[in-house]
């Protein structure tokens, strides 16, 4: 009787002690937590899976990156982009609210219309409205995927 008591509070010690264990260990071990990437590791990734998705060469895909990448910068730095109206905000606030994005909306446009004058000199027109396209298609896709996300519970960060 004694033998079969001690067996068991053996076992119960090892299996208390596997789950403390367990429940240590460090985020970065567990291999289905991602962890998060840079801007510029975004967009540089971004212009690579376009420029794989329209089959440029070599030299071109280069140059796309870079050229993708110092476009993505310049819009960046603009800052970022204004929050939706908030409730209980005056006429001549919603006015000001309202003009600042047609200022950024232009601003955006300018940048836009520099890099398509760059995009111009190493691709076709046709081209360029393919990685046009791509972008609009990946913008989207994270834009899902950024509303699907459930949100996290304050316990698990």
């Amino acid at each position: 009787m004694k033998r079969i008591i001690r067996t068991l509070v053996v076992a119960i010690m090892m299996i208390a002690t596997c789950a403390t264990a367990f429940a240590q260990q460090n985020t970065p071990q567990r291999p289905n937590k991602k962890q998060r990437i840079s801007r510029e590791q975004l967009a540089e990734i971004q212009a690579k899976h376009i420029a794989s998705e329209l089959a440029f060469g070599d030299a071109v895909t280069e140059r796309f990156v870079k050229t993708y990448c110092d476009c993505q910068k310049e819009i960046w730095a603009l800052g970022p982009r204004q929050r939706p109206n908030k409730q209980g905000s005056t006429e001549e606030q919603n006015e000001e609210r309202i003009k600042q994005r047609f200022d950024m909306s232009e601003k955006i446009l300018d940048i836009r219309k520099k890099y398509y004058k760059a995009y111009s000199k190493f691709l076709t027109q046709a081209q360029i409205e393919k990685v046009y396209e791509q972008e609009r298609k990946m913008m989207n896709r994270l834009a899902k995927r950024r509303h699907a996300k459930p949100t996290r519970k304050m316990n698990n960060q």
